[in-house]
């Protein structure tokens, strides 16, 4: 796949090595509703203040907000730095969730 947003971008990396690449981490959630997740060694979202920066995205805080449209329609960010989500949040409003959270409101 043609990554077009830089700033939302996402991949999910097997134990063999293969790379899934991703639009938007929204992608790669609807994605391992299917697949088998023990393949699964990372899951990597870009860090919407550096955009195409990587970043774990079990590890990430992210955020919901209308206020920032993402390619996918879900309005979601990721952010390495739960103090950077919490300035746009502030800003922007919306909702922080973490990689677990994410997950239930995805149902993944």
């Amino acid at each position: 796949m043609t990554i077009v947003d830089k700033v939302h971008a996402a991949e999910i990396v097997t134990k063999k090595g293969k790379v899934y690449k991703f639009d938007a981490t929204e992608c790669m959630i609807n994605f391992i509703k299917d697949f088998d997740t023990t393949e699964i060694q990372l899951y990597l979202s870009n860090n919407y203040t550096e955009p195409e920066v990587l970043i774990d995205a079990t590890k990430a805080t992210f955020l919901i907000s209308e206020q920032i449209p993402s390619p996918m329609g879900a309005f979601l960010s990721a952010f390495k730095n739960k103090s950077d989500a919490e300035k746009f949040q502030a800003d922007k409003g919306g909702q922080l969730y973490t990689w677990e959270t994410l997950l239930a409101k995805f149902k993944a």
